[in-house]
């Protein structure tokens, strides 16, 4: 069994389209369909369930995936771990982010960590709670940060700070000028929340049963931006994240005295699992940044 069979089997198997894997391995599809044969016949089993141009893993082929995932994973936190202690001060970090933190504590965060390690680099993801761990569990991050979710899984959560949320309602609203509200005062409001999946949602349906009622739902969206930009045309309002970006000329900005709205930030990471010099270093500045008071309830 030669590696090559492994990476091979294992790009086939993500893919499960014998052509599209050969074009993602810039081999010839004969020479991929070879190699995957030798593969089968070594093994004793065969690892896929063809139909026409189809294929599709068959139950020891999932077997195997799990173990190769294993092997070529292993072997690349090889690699990195190598060239890392050769290039400590160098490296690259991948952290995952929720879309509401994109606007100002990201950048601000990125930009603050870089004055102090300029070499170092980030590959960016962001995504909704669920889909970010996702990416932890799989390896494909490093780091996230996002709202805690109970999980069976071995993360460990670190907590760093809460943000304030607030309802956003158009300028015209009857409550524009009220500065503050209950919950429960907009009760018969169409709502925009977030789309399933998302943690926002998750906040928004929670806040609302312990204010008394089910929201009526209008649209959803995915962005603060887009929901905004809804809220501003009239035709509902919305439960956010109290950020600088939202544009007050457009929605009028509320704060909610009854329940308290907020929702807990944190970093994440896989326990164990091994993290270069520079995502440690990175972990390590977050973590005390906001441990020395400067992060604060509006996650400035």
């Amino acid at each position: 069994m030669e590696w090559q069979q492994l990476e091979y089997f294992q790009t086939v198997a993500r893919l499960q389209h014998m052509t599209m894997a050969a074009e993602s391995l810039s081999v010839s599809q004969p020479a991929l369909s070879r190699s995957i044969a030798r593969l089968e016949k070594e093994l004793g089993v065969p690892l896929f369930e063809r139909s026409g141009r189809s294929i599709a893993l068959s139950r020891y082929g999932k077997l195997f995936l799990e173990r190769v995932n294993r092997i070529l994973r292993e072997y690349q936190e090889g690699r990195k771990e190598l060239a890392d202690l050769l290039h400590p001060d160098h490296g690259e970090v991948s952290l995952g982010f929720l879309h509401t933190l994109g606007y100002e504590q990201i950048p601000s965060l990125i930009a603050d960590f870089h004055r102090r390690y300029p070499h170092i680099q980030f590959q960016l993801h962001e995504h909704s709670t669920p889909r970010l761990l996702q990416q932890l569990e799989e390896g494909d991050i490093d780091l996230c940060m996002a709202s805690p979710r109970d999980t069976a899984l071995r993360f460990h959560w670190e907590e760093l700070w809460h943000d304030e949320l607030c309802v956003i309602v158009p300028q015209r609203h009857r409550l524009a000028e009220a500065g503050s509200i209950r919950l429960n005062e907009i009760r018969d409001e169409p709502f925009i929340p977030f789309k399933k999946g998302f943690g926002m949602r998750h906040i928004t349906d929670e806040l609302c049963r312990k204010a008394g009622f089910e929201p009526t739902i209008a649209f959803q969206g995915d962005e603060v931006t887009t929901i905004e930009g809804f809220v501003a045309a009239g035709l509902g309002v919305a439960i956010v994240p109290n950020q600088k970006s939202l544009n007050r000329e457009e929605v009028a900005v509320l704060s909610v005295r009854e329940p308290v709205c907020r929702r807990l930030i944190g970093i994440s990471w896989v326990e164990g699992r091994y993290l270069s010099p520079a995502a440690v270093r990175f972990r390590r500045f977050v973590i005390e940044r906001y441990r020395g008071g400067h992060g604060n309830a509006d996650g400035q």
